[in-house]
């Protein structure tokens, strides 16, 4: 099988290295993929770059290039939720775009890109031996909307307006709709996994650096024991 793990940040792909070692490099878009092989798996590590479109130009570059089977989107977010708390882990349902207003231009809600889906669903069996993964090592999670734009949310007037349209978000960072709308158009699965980092509110900087390294490892310790398990 092969499994594509992306990361926003060099410091969360770090965390991969301490489990796999690295055996080729490649250039995929204007990301450098690691390549490992894990327990008869091909792994391609790399880095999706910080917003929209760097994420779905590295993720469409890998998938042009090589039949991947399965994808892994790891990383952090803040928090859209008065229940998800720092460190919390989200394994989200669904992505849409808090940054998309189109409604004017047609029968479109808000967050929904015109002429395609109003959410991107993450449903495949795939995802759903992770999520059973999760449950049988007593893994504590939330499971829900996270909505994705190209700004760093850092104040309760930014969470508010987009809460507004996103009621029922969890949490909101800067990468996974994108990552959402290019598997969904290669048709391949993608389980996300994202980390909350901090509040999104005015202490969101101070935080997001001390948390970012912590969730990170989290995240990438139960990816790397399940990508070690299946075969």
């Amino acid at each position: 099988m092969k499994i594509a793990i992306i990361v926003p940040m060099e410091i969360e792909a770090a965390y991969y290295r301490n489990n796999f070692r690295s055996e080729t490099k490649e250039m995929f878009g204007s990301t450098e993929f690691e390549h490992f092989s894990v327990n008869g798996n091909d792994i391609y590590l790399g880095l999706s770059g910080i917003g929209k479109v760097q994420a779905a130009m590295n993720l469409s570059s890998l998938l042009s290039n090589v039949d991947i089977d399965m994808i892994f989107m790891t990383g952090s977010a803040g928090s859209m939720n008065e229940n998800v708390h720092k460190e919390d882990l989200i394994l989200p349902s669904s992505f849409t775009y808090h940054d998309a207003h189109n409604t004017a231009a047609g029968d479109y809600v808000e967050g929904q890109i015109p002429q395609e889906p109003a959410e991107f669903k993450l449903d495949s069996k795939k995802r759903n031996d992770f999520k059973a993964y999760l449950d049988q090592k007593g893994i504590d999670y939330k499971e829900g909307l996270i909505v994705t734009g190209d700004s760093f949310i850092a104040s309760e007037k930014q969470k508010e307006e987009i809460k507004k349209n996103f009621p029922s978000a969890l949490g909101v960072e800067m990468e996974g709709a994108a990552f959402a709308q290019v598997a969904y158009h290669f048709n391949k699965p993608l389980i996300a996994m994202r980390a909350i980092s901090d509040n999104g509110d005015e202490n969101a900087d101070e935080d997001f650096e001390t948390f970012v390294k912590k969730v990170g490892a989290k995240a990438a310790k139960l990816i790397s024991e399940y990508v070690e398990e299946i075969n």
